[in-house]
């Protein structure tokens, strides 16, 4: 059985907003243009996820919906406080935690989300921007395993990396 993930780093930030902490702050405005357009990008390509995990900030629950929503898709949403600032490790094990989802979504931040799509992919893309994962950046990966808990470090067959410049004109 082939497990689709899409791992998405959050949207732009606006850092020019108060707010009482990292945690709150929102998307600025080139943040939910990208968002927007990260989101019609993978609903063109067919990546549409049966579940999406999600970290609990702000700026990736923005992100969450303005893809979703872009994308036309009303896929179930999990927002974890657990995947707020996570590591790789710990978003690893989010991912080898769900049931019923073939197509996997993923939106969190870096450092772990580069580091996890680094540490799964078989071979990584040859894109200038890969290894620094900038915000809205998308990684869709396959494995070819019959549950999630059973993914491994570099088995996955990355199908497509892209950011919102890709995207622009």
């Amino acid at each position: 059985m082939t497990l689709r993930l899409a791992l998405m780093r959050h949207a732009k930030s606006d850092w020019t907003t108060p707010a009482a902490q990292d945690h709150d702050r929102p998307l600025n405005k080139r943040g939910r243009a990208a968002a927007s357009a990260i989101g019609h990008w993978l609903g063109e390509q067919g990546y549409l996820p049966d579940l999406v995990l999600c970290s609990a900030a702000r700026r990736t629950r923005e992100t969450c919906a303005l893809v979703l929503e872009a994308m036309g898709s009303d896929a179930e949403t999990r927002f974890l406080e657990t995947l707020y600032l996570a590591s790789a490790e710990a978003m690893f094990q989010t991912v080898a935690s769900a049931r019923d989802a073939r197509t996997l979504m993923l939106i969190a931040h870096n450092p772990g989300t580069a580091i996890l799509a680094a540490a799964l992919a078989r071979t990584p893309p040859r894109h200038p921007r890969f290894a620094d994962y900038p915000t809205a950046a998308t990684t869709v990966l396959d494995f070819d395993a019959p549950a999630w808990n059973q993914i491994e470090a570099r088995g996955g067959r990355v199908l497509d990396f892209v950011i919102p410049r890709d995207l622009a004109g």
